[in-house]
């Protein structure tokens, strides 16, 4: 990496004159390191207490890694108040909200939709009782789901029209929705890309198979995170979006999500299913803005590594 800080200019980075919040990145480096620099006023503590509130923004996105690599010409803002308070019911916490659209945390263990044995408590049910809150007449609309023991971000529509034009283009409008997946065993590719037909039998399982004429087409993207003697993190990133296509796609490698006794696994190290809906990047459908959240690494995935 370039030393960053020139002898004839003592600032990290080059600063807009009309904000003196605004940085623009010039070479690699941390982002704890470029925000000291370019403040200087700000000690190491005050700096770590503006990611922790979420006030630092990078291409305008919060970020509270404070060890994240910034890139040349990223900008990097710092805003005056803290981020609004995440909205948190059992199950799930509110993270976005505008007229349009809903992002939720959904935590595992907590249904996305009723099912005929459980009507109540489930995402959609917690999220419809919210927006009715403000007026008797709102809705929401599902846009997506998760499986009831994998945890992380979900979409919700508040219209159906809204719902419609996700739907309708999400491969389009959908960049980036990124899993991390623990594994039983170690994955030997550092590297891999997953392809199939899936089909779901009677019995509700889904299974691979390589005839197009029987299943619905399949891709799954996976890079190794991180590894141990027993198990493997995975950084996941799907193509397509079919039902429990993570799951059987690690079960065709020969490395099963843990606790998925479903799909093959013979080991729970961590008391649940091992799979975290992590990233999710789109475009706005009704305002054309970038979207990006990102979720904290689930703890109990961090303790087997």
């Amino acid at each position: 990496m370039k030393e960053f800080i020139k002898k004839d200019k003592p600032q990290q980075a080059k600063e807009a004159k009309t904000n003196k919040n605004h940085f623009e990145v010039t070479e690699e480096i941390q982002l704890l390191t470029f925000l000291l620099a370019s403040m200087p006023h700000k000690s190491r503590h005050n700096v770590k207490s503006l990611l922790r509130d979420k006030q630092i923004l990078v291409d305008n996105r919060a970020v509270t890694q404070f060890n994240q690599v910034l890139k040349p010409n990223q900008v990097v803002d710092i805003k005056d108040s803290k981020a609004p308070q995440e909205q948190r019911y059992k199950g799930l916490k509110i993270i976005f909200e505008d007229q349009y659209l809903i992002i939720i945390e959904k935590s595992e263990g907590t249904l996305s939709i009723a099912t005929e044995k459980q009507k109540l408590h489930n995402a959609y049910s917690i999220l419809s009782d919210h927006v009715k809150k403000e007026d008797p007449r709102n809705r929401i609309f599902v846009v997506h789901r998760l499986d009831r023991e994998t945890s992380g971000l979900m979409m919700f529509a508040k219209s159906e029209k809204v719902q419609g034009l996700l739907q309708e283009s999400w491969n389009a409008t959908i960049q980036e929705r990124t899993y991390l997946a623990v594994t039983e065993g170690c994955v030997k590719e550092e590297t891999g890309t997953i392809e199939s037909y899936l089909v779901e039998n009677k019995a509700l399982t889904v299974y691979s198979t390589r005839n197009p004429d029987h299943g619905k087409h399949a891709i799954t993207h996976f890079e190794v995170f991180k590894k141990s003697e027993h198990n493997s993190l995975l950084k996941v990133n799907l193509e397509t979006g079919r039902k429990n296509q993570i799951r059987v796609h690690m079960k065709d490698i020969g490395s099963p999500i843990v606790g998925d006794e479903k799909y093959g696994a013979k080991t729970d190290p961590i008391g649940r299913l091992g799979l975290h809906a992590w990233v999710l990047a789109f475009v706005h459908p009704v305002t054309n803005e970038q979207m990006y959240f990102e979720t904290p690494i689930p703890k109990k995935f961090l303790w087997l590594f």
